[in-house]
């Protein structure tokens, strides 16, 4: 009865929509939760993005398992991002210990980098088949080295974002990666993306607790709802077609990234 009453239920009906919307989109949760952290219950912008980080993990884990078991995670992908990504968060987070991250500037940036990464993602996600094509007419294959070495810049680069936002490790990632590998199945993409996202999150996620950006009781309510919602979303996500889920999400970033940015 104690950990029941210790979970707060409105932060875990929040992570069960969220998880839902996860669930059935395919997208990072730190798009949505995030923002709504900060825009709707006024957590400071380096609480919920290192909350987040650690929630973004704990279901990352489950859903590399799931690609696992089914063997559509392509390990040298996740290992060339994660060449990037690591060296650049443990940086990222090495700059942000040496500042004031719960004064008032860094919370104004942090709103900020999120409001751009938010605006991102909802590109990603709406012009993703146009960049596709616009990639494929000018750029076209490239050599295996290239590719490697654009693999890890790509994955540097979200460990900055990630890192400073948590958002950019869903439609930012994966568009990148059908970029780079143009004839790897979706499915495999996504695994890929997914798996590289949990040690990123989780790296980033115990700098923050570090660094003293953690709310260990908002992440265990928010874990508490999301779970479920990721499991249901996940049923749900069959029956509602790609390109509704697509267009309402991004419209929904595109808003949010316009109030946090503007």
């Amino acid at each position: 009865m104690d950990v029941l009453h210790s979970i707060d239920w409105l932060y875990s009906v929040l992570g069960f929509g969220v998880g839902l919307l996860v669930g059935m989109t395919g997208v990072g949760g730190g798009s949505l939760m995030t923002p709504l952290l900060i825009l709707l219950f006024g957590i400071h912008p380096a609480t919920a993005v290192g909350t987040d980080l650690l929630y973004a993990s704990a279901t990352k884990t489950a859903g590399t398992l799931i690609h696992g078991l089914h063997q559509t995670i392509e390990w040298r992908v996740v290992g060339l991002l994660a060449l990037g990504s690591l060296p650049m968060t443990a940086l990222t987070l090495f700059v942000l210990s040496k500042l004031d991250l719960h004064g008032a500037s860094a919370g104004d940036f942090i709103t900020f980098v999120l409001g751009i990464a938010l605006l991102l993602t909802a590109v990603a996600l709406i012009f993703r088949a146009q960049i596709v094509t616009l990639y494929a007419r000018h750029i076209g294959d490239l050599a295996p080295r290239q590719t490697a070495y654009l693999t890890a810049a790509v994955g540097a680069g979200l460990g900055v974002l990630v890192s400073l936002s948590s958002v950019g490790a869903g439609a930012i990632g994966v568009t990148a990666l059908i970029l780079l590998y143009p004839r790897l199945p979706t499915v495999r993409i996504v695994g890929s993306d997914i798996a590289h996202a949990v040690p990123l999150t989780l790296v980033a996620g115990i700098g923050h607790w570090m660094i003293g950006s953690i709310d260990a009781h908002l992440l265990g309510s928010l874990l508490v709802g999301s779970l479920p919602g990721i499991v249901l979303g996940s049923t749900l996500s069959a029956r509602v077609p790609d390109v509704v889920l697509r267009l309402s999400l991004a419209a929904t970033l595109l808003l949010v990234g316009g109030r946090l940015v503007f």
